[in-house]
């Protein structure tokens, strides 16, 4: 007698999706599908986040809410620390007799001509560092020295030979200024992938083509993040030689302030000098991004 074998029963079991054998049992009245929260969690990316909109002004806006708070409160003593509504004032009194925007033309003047002289050594010795043996073994060892003595410790020796006058200003924030321009930009150099250079070989570029296409984009990430510290140095450096002997500026105007025991025009003078550092960091980032929109990094 022949027996019949049903091919549908004796068929294996299909072996279910990892995805579902792994959920486990569904509640009961449900369907066996992942939930939201769990989908969400397996699409959360690494990394810090999606920008925050205004995020660069939540910090400072919780330093003057808390400066507020505690002058309002008494926490904060006004002969010590005057409150925000007396700085307010005081710069108001500051702008309607003229002194502060004179203070103040004075001061960026000072810094730009810094700027400009300080990125321009530091530029043009890190490429002849970074482009040459010999250039490197004359300039990278005296620059690595002055990295390790700050520009205000020479202070007394730029005075010796420059005087009290705007020539010693300048070249403080100069000195200030072409050490990390120099030592982002020669590091960018020395990182630039030598395949560009090799492919640069074999189109046999011309050397001024070359330091064009390859050499200056392959650096500007260096220059630019360099120029970062550049800009910060250099209000640093001005809020100490504007308060040498000096008759004009910013730091003239927080030195007087100071003899006569007036805090909120001390105040007024950190204030303005702490938001000309955030502002001008932040045109730089700006350009940084725009120069660099082709890089795709964790910020992104």
């Amino acid at each position: 007698m022949t027996t019949q074998v049903n091919p549908e029963t004796t068929r294996p079991a299909a072996a279910a999706p990892p995805a579902v054998a792994d959920r486990g049992p569904a509640p009961a009245g449900q369907p066996s599908t992942q939930t939201g929260a769990a989908a969400r969690r397996r699409r959360r990316r690494l990394g810090p986040g999606r920008p925050i909109p205004f995020g660069g002004a939540v910090g400072p806006v919780l330093l003057l809410a808390a400066w507020s708070v505690g002058s309002a409160t008494g926490v904060l003593d006004e002969r010590t620390l005057s409150a925000p509504w007396t700085v307010v004032a005081t710069t108001g009194d500051l702008i309607a007799d003229g002194r502060l925007q004179e203070s103040l033309a004075i001061s960026t003047q000072r810094v730009g001509l810094g700027l400009f002289f300080g990125v321009l050594a530091g530029v043009l010795l890190a490429l002849i560092s970074g482009l040459s043996r010999w250039g490197e073994a004359i300039i990278d060892g005296p620059v690595q020295i002055k990295r390790a003595i700050p520009a205000l410790a020479l202070l007394p020796l730029l005075i010796l030979w420059f005087g009290i006058d705007e020539q010693m200003k300048v070249t403080t924030i100069a000195l200030g200024v072409f050490v990390p321009v120099y030592i982002h930009t020669h590091n960018g150099l020395r990182t630039i992938d030598s395949r560009y250079v090799e492919l640069a070989e074999v189109l046999r570029l011309s050397p001024a083509r070359f330091l064009r296409r390859v050499v200056l984009p392959g650096a500007l990430p260096g220059f630019l993040l360099g120029l970062r510290f550049a800009v910060v140095n250099a209000w640093l450096s001005l809020v100490v030689v504007e308060q040498i002997n000096s008759t004009s500026g910013i730091g003239y105007l927080m030195e007087l302030a100071r003899q006569y025991g007036q805090t909120d025009v001390i105040i007024v003078g950190l204030v303005l000098y702490g938001l000309l550092g955030l502002f001008s960091d932040g045109a730089v980032r700006i350009a940084q991004r725009r120069a660099l929109s082709w890089r795709r990094t964790l910020a992104d």
